[in-house]
């Protein structure tokens, strides 16, 4: 539990600062040359890590996914570029409040149908409660 609460954390550090970051090289070189540098310094990454923490690679199993699960690189695609648009037009904090609330709000809705295989959860007036104040405070937050 305490590995799941650090990586989240680390994630939403790094989503914040990579939606600011991201922003900054657009304005510079464009959305999509910033999107695919982004992203090509992303792969380069990932591959050392792949050849560092496993000397065998094999992908030979992807044939067993989900072909609509296949798509996490175009929708990383989507995300930056729409975070990109989303700061330049907003700033960072009202952007990433705005991200935020929505990701609740989808993640809701997926827990509570089960799609994409994930678990159903019954949300009690309790939890759906928790969600409103979660919303609420980010909400709030953007205030003057």
């Amino acid at each position: 539990m305490i590995q799941g609460i650090t990586f989240s954390i680390i994630a939403g550090i790094m989503i914040s600062l990579q939606a600011i970051f991201n922003a900054r090289i657009s304005e510079k070189i464009g959305l999509w040359h910033a999107n695919s540098f982004v992203h090509g310094t992303g792969f380069i990454l990932a591959f050392i890590v792949l050849l560092l923490l496993n000397r065998k690679i094999n992908f030979t199993r992807i044939n067993e996914i989900n072909p609509l699960y296949l798509l996490g690189g175009v929708i990383g695609a989507i995300i930056v570029f729409s975070a990109m648009k989303g700061v330049s037009g907003l700033g960072a904090s009202y952007s990433v409040t705005i991200i935020i609330v929505t990701q609740l709000l989808i993640t809701f809705i997926i827990n509570i149908f089960g799609i994409f295989g994930e678990s159903v959860i019954n949300f009690s007036p309790i939890k759906i409660l928790g969600l409103v104040m979660m919303i609420s405070g980010v909400i709030l937050f953007q205030l003057r």
